[in-house]
């Protein structure tokens, strides 16, 4: 299974096309074999949210959650740097990691923006994966539990991405 794009597709903005394809993200979320079941639950749960609410209501929900609260930002960077200037060097690093791997970044967004940067870990394998985004664990933990406290149901797709974001996976 696809399990960081199929992430990083349900941590985009909503759209139309998002609403016309959840019926197929569902049967990859029940086919997905390496999904544990709170992970197969959740997913499930999430997509079930989104089958409820209007396209005008998700879209309203994901600003407000998004990017009106700096708190719930999904630029990792902000995070750790706020609008200092070294935020600047580490997007420029994760932007050449991207290139070595062949990955080009196209569109307006960040390289720290984690819909892209779940994308590239799709790209990986699952030990490379792992080793990438515990690079932002701490921050990705920040974040999980800044949407819990909010309520907010984009914690459930949060807290999947944060408990693969250790080495300790790797020892299993």
């Amino acid at each position: 299974m696809r399990l960081y794009k199929v992430l990083s597709v349900l941590l985009e903005y909503p759209d139309a096309d998002l609403l016309a394809h959840l019926d197929e993200i569902r049967s990859e979320v029940e086919a997905g074999v390496d999904l544990d079941k709170a992970e197969r639950e959740a997913l499930m749960c999430f997509i079930a949210h989104l089958q409820t609410r209007t396209l005008t209501e998700l879209q309203a929900d994901y600003v407000q959650t998004f990017d009106l609260t700096a708190e719930h930002s999904l630029h990792l960077t902000h995070h750790l740097f706020g609008d200092d200037k070294n935020r600047g060097p580490a997007l420029i690093d994760l932007g050449e990691l991207y290139k070595d791997y062949g990955v080009e970044v196209t569109g307006n967004e960040l390289p720290d923006y984690l819909p892209l940067v779940l994308e590239f870990a799709a790209y990986l394998d699952d030990g490379e994966a792992s080793v990438f985004l515990s690079d932002a664990g701490k921050v990705l933990g920040v974040l999980t539990e800044n949407l819990t406290q909010a309520g907010s149901p984009y914690a459930a797709l949060l807290s999947i991405v944060n408990g693969r974001a250790t080495l300790t996976r790797l020892a299993a």
